[in-house]
């Protein structure tokens, strides 16, 4: 059923990103990836496929329009079509909200809700030639609200209201949309380094199969929004 198809991972060479094009990638499916650093991108790239008919690396910053126009048009140019769009790309900084920077601010809000935006408004036109698929990597933090993550739950409570919305809006043009939260994932995210101490998280590829498994759905159905935690508390 993949056969042939293309998918756009945003924030695609590590972490949740990764994981996902890695699952993707092994099911056959066509995949480019983005990153703001070309060293990042082609180190991705070379962990992924040597071969350019499968993989795809693009450097792009979500929170730039243009960025996001160049990486589609890339994409079609390269492949000639578009399928699948996981808007991935994201970053948290938490702090007491009295100590919370406007640079703080601006720089998730731009990031996780601004980029997200410009990812879809810069596929949705191949998406319907396609009636393709978005998804967007949300957080619990955008149902959760915790010390310390005003800015970050405002990126993500207005991430996951965006994305609800698109769906309503654009299924009536056969594409299907999604929101995934995940809680506690084993990446790089906020300075972590992933060890075995992260065993207990949900791991990159976990999202990259459940993704595959989104897609693998009869397409009566649509799983509008999906949280997804640990199965075990860290003890």
């Amino acid at each position: 059923m993949f056969t042939g198809k293309v998918a756009y991972i945003t924030g695609g060479t590590k972490g949740i990103g990764f994981g996902i094009a890695k699952i993707l990638s092994g099911q056959g499916i066509r995949v480019a990836i983005s990153g703001r650093k070309k060293e990042d991108v082609d180190h991705a790239v070379s962990q992924l496929s040597s071969d350019p008919s499968k993989v795809l690396g693009i450097v792009s910053n979500v929170r730039n329009f243009q960025d996001e126009e160049n990486a589609v048009s890339a994409i079609k140019n390269h492949f000639g079509q578009l399928d699948y769009v996981i808007a991935n790309a994201g970053l948290g900084v938490f702090k007491p909200v009295d100590e919370l920077s406007v640079d703080d601010w601006n720089d998730m809000i731009e990031t996780n809700l601004s980029g997200l935006f410009y990812t879809l408004k810069a596929s949705v036109e191949e998406l319907k030639k396609s009636e393709g698929y978005f998804i967007s990597i949300a957080s619990l933090a955008g149902t959760n609200f915790f010390e310390k993550g005003s800015g970050y739950n405002a990126s993500k409570f207005g991430a996951v209201g965006f994305t609800q919305a698109a769906m309503v809006d654009l299924r009536k043009y056969n594409i299907k949309v999604s929101t995934i939260m995940p809680g506690s994932v084993s990446t790089h995210f906020n300075g972590n380094e992933p060890s075995e101490k992260d065993a207990w998280k949900i791991q990159p590829e976990d999202l990259g199969n459940l993704v595959l498994d989104i897609f693998k759905m009869n397409p009566r159905s649509l799983p509008s929004k999906i949280e997804i935690r640990p199965s075990k508390p860290n003890n």
